[in-house]
């Protein structure tokens, strides 16, 4: 994986363009339009109508193949922009949320699992406040974020195929849930590694305010 660019501060020279239609972002873009549809195919069953869980799968696997072009395109075409760094790890987490939202509704998923992981959003939505308050914007998604979600989304689409009878539903669990728990714990790894940098973000504009005060 190409390397990440160093954070920056909002309007800063190495800041990402402004630029908004681009492949990558129309990628990105089209991925949110999926988490509606995705999770209308997971939760069909529970109002009555036809299981659609092949289908669901087939959306998720398009999913995570956009996600790898959007980014790969937006570093090798230059095309690395603000509304980018926003729409890629938000079509990320919503579907990490459809996904939860519809395996914990039909009973795949323990709720106490989900709780974990919407613990470790909560805590980023934190982060993110603390980093606006210093004028700096959403950091660059790390390898080890990546690579989270990456299980994660190999661990829902097994959970999902587990949902049945026979070697192959037994299989996917076995598989799914070993996804799950690498998964999370990368997702909380990447949590704790992203409030780290943003902690000495935040330590090095403090120390340069007492600097220009002084």
């Amino acid at each position: 994986m190409d390397a990440a660019p160093p954070p920056t501060r909002e309007g800063g020279v190495d800041a990402p363009s402004d630029r908004i239609v681009t492949i990558p972002n129309l990628l990105s873009f089209a991925r949110l339009l999926g988490v509606p549809v995705f999770l209308w195919l997971i939760l069909a069953p529970e109002f009555g109508g036809p299981k659609h869980d092949l289908w669901a799968l087939a959306l998720l696997m398009l999913s995570g193949i956009s996600d790898y072009l959007d980014g790969k395109l937006a570093r090798r075409w230059n095309q690395v922009s603000k509304v980018g760094a926003i729409l890629d790890p938000a079509a990320d987490r919503l579907y990490i949320l459809a996904t939860l939202v519809g395996l914990t509704w039909r009973e795949i998923l323990p709720i106490w699992l989900t709780a974990i992981i919407l613990g470790r959003e909560l805590f980023m939505g934190v982060v993110l406040l603390i980093l606006r308050r210093h004028r700096y914007g959403a950091l660059s998604v790390s390898f080890v974020g990546k690579a989270a979600t990456f299980n994660l989304m190999y661990a829902f689409p097994l959970l999902l195929l587990s949902d049945g009878t026979g070697r192959v539903a037994t299989l996917a669990a076995i598989f799914g849930w070993a996804f799950a728990w690498w998964g999370t714990a990368l997702y909380w790894w990447a949590g704790v590694l992203y409030a780290a940098q943003a902690k000495r973000l935040v330590a090095a504009d403090k120390a340069s305010r007492t600097a220009t005060a002084g």
